[in-house]
């Protein structure tokens, strides 16, 4: 259990989301909360870039849906590491077809609102489940993608490593030009654990503390994902899910906000631009 500092510890006792009753909505509570806060942690997943175009993974309409694949088997099946070892073809099948559906899309206003923060803010530090390396391209500098990039590529074998735009015209499955093992995509896959590197990352950036915790556009099925929020919670740190539909964590959270990530991330930025002093971070 990562412990925070006293100094975190004593802010956070003033750091408070003001009573419902007094603001007349839920964003305008947040917005003037994190006016307060000098350090933020966002938790993504798939649906903050449902509004660039790219499927979500869970929830209504997304690819893990309890469907099988026309392989037979559930698509988290297919996405295994005990999948890709005996059947690499079909895992490079699926996670070209993921890949083909982020090609061509970019950032949105979600992305690019959480970008704009930094300046702002002492520390922003977004944990992100996505893929498609987004928040970078927005403009994100502290962003800890725990599930890898798609766009990654390393040899099974030997040290190659490369990074490609898109997979445009890569045969599948590709092998490495070095030693001709079988190449992966940089991703964690279903079973695998994550990288050492980035649990590292996320573990510093914890015992650092933040001052409020955004989840945003993910379901916290796992652990990893929802222990931040819990943690905070735990030491009343403001905790905000936006979401638009609940999920198994809604409970905990301060406060849901029902949306779309791009529209009310947009919305809670107007408000918190309206009511912030241009030559000051946080308070």
């Amino acid at each position: 259990m990562v412990q925070r500092t006293e100094k975190h510890k004593r802010y956070h006792y003033e750091n408070t989301l003001p009573e419902r009753e007094q603001f007349s909505d839920d964003t305008e509570r947040v917005a003037r909360l994190l006016r307060t806060c000098r350090s933020v942690l966002f938790i993504t997943g798939a649906g903050i870039s449902a509004d660039s175009g790219l499927p979500t993974y869970r929830g209504a309409g997304g690819i893990y849906d309890g469907s099988t694949t026309e392989d037979g088997i559930p698509i988290e099946s297919a996405l295994s590491v005990d999948t890709f070892r005996k059947r690499p073809g079909v895992t490079w099948k699926y996670i070209a077809r993921i890949e083909a559906a982020s090609r061509g899309r970019t950032p949105n206003r979600a992305h690019e609102v959480i970008a704009a923060m930094e300046p702002l803010f002492d520390r922003v530090c977004v944990l992100t489940q996505n893929v498609d390396g987004f928040h970078a391209a927005a403009g994100s500098t502290n962003v800890i993608p725990i599930h890898g990039n798609l766009h990654d590529l390393r040899c099974t074998s030997c040290s190659y490593r490369t990074s490609v735009p898109d997979y445009a015209g890569l045969e599948l499955p590709p092998t490495c030009p070095s030693c001709g093992a079988m190449i992966r995509p940089g991703v964690v896959l279903f079973g695998e654990q994550l990288a050492a590197s980035e649990v590292e990352r996320l573990v510093h950036e914890l015992e650092l503390g933040f001052d409020i915790v955004f989840s945003v556009g993910t379901t916290s099925v796992f652990p990893y994902i929802a222990q931040p929020v819990l943690q905070a919670k735990s030491r009343g740190v403001p905790t905000v899910e936006i979401n638009p539909e609940e999920t198994v964590l809604t409970g905990v959270f301060d406060v849901h906000i029902a949306g779309r990530a791009a529209n009310v991330l947009d919305d809670l930025w107007r408000r918190y631009r309206a009511g912030h002093r241009p030559d000051t971070k946080g308070s």
